[in-house]
């Protein structure tokens, strides 16, 4: 029902935006330079043809039906962009019909200019789950074993000045949620308790100087608190700190940093419901059954000093780099992030992180994390949203999925994303390390994933090329490795996609696509590779 809900919200939301877009067009109009708006609400029809290539050599036809509407709107004191999109695939012969909603969104509203602000974000995917818990954001329109993954979010967020105190905040709640089709099994037959749905909330205060404004160093003060409620087991995860920083300039554009605090952190779950041998019981979706009268279990729990010591360097408003490494969760730490935007045309972000969550606060981190200003690149033979945008002052990228298991871990990783305007070429890449290391409790349901190790690897790049006023040709790659905690479960996954759209007329428009997808999981000894063509009319409103 809440699914039901969801979808039917956000077709509603489509269809508004597409009524409004003449009043929203003479807006623009009118207020010239004060405001720039694009929207393109769309609907298309498409035959696909995919072809198995490997173990098998079976043939499915599908027609294709969408609709769908593309949103960048920037204001003096708001902005958003959105991609939404709802595809229905009607199969012949041995082919199921399929039905898909997918898309990304994120915006701002300035309640108080330059002091109160309204923040949401919105993400919603269709995926391939293998064994093991692994998943990959670019499903073949005919699988199986495909998946979505939603997530949104939304809180206020804070920024004044008290005489010679700049404080900032913010606070979030969000939800997210993944349905799978069927139970996953591991190589040994076992099934794997996958992510089902979980509430995040976040929130943050900081007061602190400016150096040389009163004193030749800056100092600040920070609270903050994170919790995540996982609806398997009842697992909570709670984590909240007070810290002090002082920031010490070395040069202009150089300077020391370093903070000290306490934290509290806390894992816990409850256990599963058990027969009479004493098993857990698993219910028909493959999940654990939570035994809600059963007492919490802890599985982690850290509380005490936490410190770390780094770098700031920013030499121009180009280039900004801060570097840290220090102890939290009782064990060494590293964080930092790099920007470098030389022009409009090209900008490079790497982002390294280090935190404690479930499978949604990922999400919904990764959502507040990116521009209200991009474009969603999109697979031209599926639709499918891969998680890269490009647009704006950086890209960004929601694509480290990553395992969905249910434990709660400590994830350590890196992502890069990189974009660039050459003419009529624009290109956008990212890629991504990301590392999970599971916490669960003794004596649980979950005790097996205790200190298990997931790890991906992800690549993921998209172009077009402008060809004339009136074509263009897009292409779009990935490629995703996956080496699971246990063993016969490691997954690759590669694809590559093209397209030529041509207009017709001022809103009609063709595109003839061609994709290659290729799988290769140890949990069988046949690799699945498959090609797919698309023949396609668009027209936009």
């Amino acid at each position: 029902m809440i699914m039901r809900f969801f979808r039917e919200t956000l077709l509603v939301g489509c269809a508004a935006l597409a009524a409004a877009a003449p009043v929203q067009a003479q807006s623009e109009q009118q207020d010239g330079d004060r405001r720039a708006v694009f929207i393109q609400p769309y609907i298309e029809v498409s035959q696909i043809l995919t072809a198995e290539l490997s173990p098998g050599d079976e043939v499915l036809t599908f027609t294709q039906v969408a609709a769908g509407v593309d949103v960048n709107a920037q204001g003096r004191n708001s902005g958003a962009s959105v991609s939404v999109r709802y595809e229905r695939n009607i199969g012949y012969g041995d082919a199921v019909d399929t039905d898909t909603i997918s898309g990304v969104a994120r915006g701002y509203l300035s309640v108080i200019p330059r002091a109160l602000t309204l923040e949401a974000g919105a993400l919603a995917s269709r995926t391939r789950v293998d064994t093991g818990g692994a998943v990959s954001p670019n499903p073949l329109v005919s699988d199986d074993a495909t998946s979505q993954v939603y997530s949104v979010y939304a809180g206020p967020t804070i920024a004044t000045r008290l005489g010679v105190l700049d404080v900032t905040g913010f606070a979030r709640a969000g939800y997210n949620r993944f349905e799978a089709n069927d139970a996953v099994i591991d190589q040994a037959g076992n099934p794997v308790d996958i992510f089902d749905d979980s509430v995040t909330y976040q929130g943050q205060v900081r007061a602190g100087t400016r150096v040389g404004d009163p004193l030749p160093i800056g100092l600040a003060v920070t609270a903050g608190g994170f919790q995540e409620d996982i609806s398997n087991l009842d697992q909570r995860v709670r984590d909240t700190f007070v810290r002090g920083d002082v920031t010490i300039p070395v040069s202009p554009s150089l300077a020391f940093v370093g903070g000290v605090g306490y934290e509290d952190v806390e894992v816990s779950s409850r256990d599963a419901l058990r027969d009479a041998a004493g098993n857990p019981v698993i219910g028909t979706d493959g999940r654990v059954v939570t035994d809600r009268s059963s007492p919490r279990l802890v599985a982690f729990d850290v509380d005490g000093l936490l410190w770390d010591v780094g770098v700031l360097w920013r030499p121009s408003t180009r280039t900004s780099l801060e570097a840290r490494v220090g102890e939290r969760y009782d064990s060494t730490t590293y964080y930092g992030n790099f920007t470098y935007i030389p022009s409009r045309r090209s900008a490079l972000s790497i982002s390294v992180y280090d935190g404690i969550s479930g499978f949604g606060g990922v999400l919904n981190n990764a959502l507040s994390a990116l521009s209200s200003d991009f474009v969603a690149n999109r697979n031209p033979v599926t639709g499918d949203f891969g998680g890269l945008v490009s647009g704006g002052e950086t890209p960004g990228l929601v694509n480290s999925f990553g395992s969905v298991r249910s434990a709660a871990f400590r994830g350590r990783g890196v992502n890069a994303t990189y974009q660039r305007q050459m003419g009529r070429l624009t290109a956008a890449f990212g890629a991504g390390y990301d590392r999970r290391t599971f916490i669960a409790a003794a004596g649980s349901a979950l005790e097996a994933a205790d200190g298990l190790r997931d790890e991906s690897y992800y690549v993921t790049g998209a172009l077009t090329r402008q060809l004339g006023n009136s074509a263009n040709l897009q292409a779009n790659a990935y490629a995703n490795w996956f080496e699971a905690g246990t063993p016969g479960n490691d997954l690759t996954a590669v694809g590559a996609s093209a397209a030529y759209n041509r207009s017709i007329t001022e809103r009609l428009s063709a595109r003839a696509a061609l994709a290659v997808d290729y799988f290769d999981s140890e949990f069988t000894a046949e690799d699945f590779a498959t090609a797919t063509a698309l023949l396609g009319l668009r027209y936009n409103f």
